[in-house]
C-alpha cells in the first residue's frame, strides 16, 4: 500500500501549501487534522512524517502546533500503533522541524460522526473510502460464483453495489462538510475504475482470481458451495462520473482536482479526489 499512498503525496502537498499560504486561517498556532482509515502499521507513521517535514519548508507560514487524529475501525490495533510511535518519535512531540505534533487515537466507523462541528482544519485518506459500511443488499446468492462485481454478474449486483456506494460516500461528505471549518479541505486516495459499465472490462482481476481460486476448492469439497455464492466482498471502485455526481449532489465541497494513478504491480487503479 505504501507505493498507492505516495502516489497521492504531490496533491497532499499542494493542497496543505495552498491552505497555509493563504489568509484564510491563522495556523501560528494549531493546525488540527485527521488521518481517516489510518490502519496500525508503519506508513500511518510516514504519513505523518511527511506532512511534518512538508509543513515544515513553508517556514512563517508553518502552524507552530499540529494536531492529528488517527482515525479506523475500533477494533484496529492502536495499541500496535501507539507503541511504534514511541519507538519512532519523542513520545508525542516532533521537534525535529520545529512543529510539536499531538497525536491522538479517534476510533469509529467514518460513517459516522467522529468529531464536534468545525473540527478540523483538514482530512486525509489513502486506500480506504473503497470499502462500504455493509454488503450491499440483495445481492444474497445472485452473484454466485463471484465475490465481486465481474464481467459475469447479473445487471443488479452492479446496481445494488453502486447504490451502496452512493449512500455511504454521500453520508460520508455530509459528516465531513460538519466537521471540518469552512475551507477546510480533504485528500482522498481510492480504489476506481476507468469505465462507466463495470462488467465491460475486468479492472479487478485479483477479485476475479480469488473467486476461480475458491470455485476449485468447492470442487475439492474444501469450501461448501453455499458459502461461495453467499460471500460478497464489501468494496466498490466508483467511476469518474459517480464520484462527480456524488460530490456535486451532496453540497458540502467543491471538488477541485481528481487523478486516474494507475499502479501496475497491483493490476488496479486508484482514484486521487482533492475536495
Amino acid at each position: 500500500m505504501k507505493v498507492v499512498m505516495t502516489k497521492t503525496w504531490p496533491a497532499l502537498d499542494e493542497t496543505l501549501k495552498d491552505m497555509l499560504t493563504t489568509d484564510e486561517y491563522d495556523f501560528t498556532k494549531c493546525m488540527k487534522m485527521a488521518d481517516l482509515g489510518c490502519s496500525s502499521g508503519t506508513n500511518t507513521l510516514l504519513v505523518i512524517s511527511h506532512i511534518i517535514e512538508n509543513l515544515s519548508k513553508l517556514q512563517e507560514h508553518a502552524p507552530r502546533e499540529i494536531q492529528v487524529f488517527l482515525n479506523d475501525l475500533p477494533d484496529n490495533d492502536f495499541n500496535n500503533l501507539f507503541k511504534l510511535m514511541s519507538t519512532n518519535t519523542n513520545t508525542n512531540t516532533n521537534t525535529k522541524n520545529n512543529i510539536e505534533c499531538y497525536i491522538y487515537g479517534a476510533p469509529g466507523s467514518f460513517y459516522g460522526r467522529l468529531f464536534p462541528n468545525n473540527t478540523l482544519h483538514f482530512a486525509y485518506s489513502s486506500t480506504s473510502i473503497h470499502w462500504l459500511s455493509q454488503i450491499p443488499q440483495g445481492l444474497e446468492k445472485n452473484n454466485k460464483e463471484n465475490i465481486y462485481i465481474a464481467t459475469t454478474s447479473p445487471p443488479h449486483v452492479f446496481e445494488a453495489y453502486s447504490k451502496q456506494f452512493e449512500r455511504d460516500f454521500t453520508t460520508f461528505l455530509k459528516l465531513r462538510g460538519e466537521e471540518i471549518r469552512g475551507s477546510g479541505r480533504m485528500v482522498l486516495g481510492f480504489l476506481g475504475r476507468s469505465v462507466a459499465d463495470p462488467t465491460s472490462k475486468d479492472e479487478f482481476k485479483p477479485y476475479t482470481l480469488i473467486s476461480e481460486t475458491l470455485s476449485d476448492m468447492v470442487s475439492e469439497g474444501l469450501v461448501k458451495e453455499d458459502d461461495l455464492h453467499s460471500f460478497n466482498i464489501p468494496i466498490y471502485g466508483p467511476s469518474v462520473q459517480e464520484i462527480e455526481a456524488a460530490v456535486e449532489s451532496e453540497g458540502s465541497f467543491n471538488l477541485d482536482k481528481m487523478e486516474f494513478v494507475f499502479v501496475p504491480n497491483m493490476g488496479r487503479q486508484r482514484r486521487l479526489q482533492q475536495l
